[in-house]
């Protein structure tokens, strides 16, 4: 496999492949990286159809996990248009694949730009509803949140700012042919949300038996591969 590593405005990044003409931008997800199984295999099968990836860090992850305390969504949206503009200066035809986080980000970042398709793997489609929930378990109210601004959980830390701007900043609108594949286990963006957001913006929606929300197993990934090779 090709690659070439460099850095978008500071932003540790890969492309993946061969030259192209025809780029699709990566969002990894939570806990991941620019160079996550997902978008190995991602690579891998894009290519065969004369794609590039590119795979960059979010900030809190990969070349970056010491480079701030959290990872913020306006500032991950303000990245994810700077690798935009990037390879707008490259690529006749650009494609998004997000996976979890990733894929929520993209919404909020790319739901105006021009593209030719997007492919979105355990997608987090409404993050206030995942938010509520991880409250609800904690049994954190929005009042203790909005006067401590920060709370530490065993998963992600409850951060009265990000909260805020998600409930300030919903996608509103995402018209780009769009195929999601969901883990029927998922247990972090609830199946309810997701069939109803690819049947509001007409994505096609595959749920993969017994899949859950971090596709890592053989199977799991072995039926990724499977469902890319269908979709891409």
């Amino acid at each position: 496999m090709i690659t070439e590593k460099f850095r978008i405005d500071g932003i540790p990044a890969i492309l993946w492949g061969k030259e192209s003409s025809k780029w699709m931008i990566a969002a990894h997800g939570s806990h991941s990286s620019k160079i996550d199984d997902c978008i190995w295999i991602l690579a891998e099968e894009a290519q065969t159809l004369g794609y590039q990836v590119l795979s960059f860090d979010f900030p809190r992850h990969g070349e970056r996990v010491y480079e701030t305390r959290h990872c913020m969504v306006q500032q991950c949206v303000r990245e994810l248009a700077k690798v935009m503009e990037h390879a707008r200066k490259r690529a006749d035809h650009i494609s998004v694949f997000g996976c979890s986080m990733g894929a929520y980000f993209s919404l909020l970042a790319y739901g105006q730009e021009k593209i030719e398709c997007a492919l979105f793997l355990s997608p987090v489609t409404d993050m206030e509803r995942v938010i509520q929930n991880t409250m609800r378990q904690f049994q954190v109210s929005e009042e203790r949140l909005r006067e401590e601004k920060v709370i530490e959980t065993p998963f992600e830390p409850l951060i009265w700012d990000y909260y805020c701007n998600i409930k300030e900043h919903p996608v509103l609108s995402w018209n780009h042919p769009t195929s999601i594949l969901y883990g029927e286990h998922d247990n972090i963006c609830e199946y309810e949300y997701v069939s109803a957001f690819a049947k509001k913006n007409h994505c096609h929606l595959e749920v993969q038996p017994g899949g859950e929300h971090w596709f890592h197993t053989k199977e799991e990934l072995a039926y990724y591969r499977d469902w890319l090779r269908l979709r891409l």
